[in-house]
């Protein structure tokens, strides 16, 4: 004899029976006879190599579809270029045009060949630093009253590292002390 709480639980079972009898309704869960259950995962083609890729339905998203890191460099270097990056203000991606180079080689030349902020150099890089425009090239193709050719002056170009380039581009540094680093004598128009 015992007592015990009523509930819904069919039987009636002692301290010392309990753990023995199979009272406990053991829900089958697995794949479809489980309530949540949508198929598993689906075989999809990866968008830049269409190679095969399986995803969970919840893992995908409405972007993209991709199988590796490697294919995920590629597809975003693709799709946030011109237009696509959130940081373009107009202008193509187009060449530089004539006087380009001869004007790059100079400024390399004068700044020996090291960024003029930090002074990481081409050894160190590994390649030549960036020469960046401390006036960019759109605004003198935007203006009617100029060429692109008129951006490629030796005063307004400095040579620098991806990183101070890239932070160039941002507006951490202003022109003034861009010139100044270079030893630039006067700003260009």
């Amino acid at each position: 004899m015992f007592e015990y709480y009523p509930s819904e639980k069919p039987g009636e079972f002692c301290a010392n029976c309990v753990e023995n009898e199979p009272w406990r309704h053991v829900r089958e869960i697995e794949r479809d006879e489980n309530p949540r259950w949508n198929g598993g995962k689906l075989t999809l083609s990866c968008d830049v190599c269409d190679g095969t890729v399986e995803r969970h339905p919840s893992a995908i998203s409405g972007e993209a579809t991709l199988c590796d890191r490697e294919c995920f460099e590629a597809w975003l270097s693709d799709e946030f270029t011109g237009e696509g990056h959130p940081n373009w203000r107009g202008g193509g991606n187009e060449s530089y045009g004539p006087g380009w180079n001869p004007v790059r080689e100079r400024a390399l030349e004068r700044d020996d060949y090291a960024c003029v902020l930090c002074g990481t150099d081409a050894d160190e890089l590994g390649r030549n630093p960036d020469v960046h425009h401390l006036v960019p090239v759109r605004v003198f193709v935007e203006s009617p009253l100029l060429t692109i050719e008129d951006a490629h002056t030796l005063d307004n170009v400095v040579s620098l590292c991806p990183a101070c380039h890239r932070r160039a581009e941002f507006g951490h540094y202003s022109r003034a002390e861009l010139r100044w680093r270079a030893g630039v004598r006067a700003a260009p128009c």
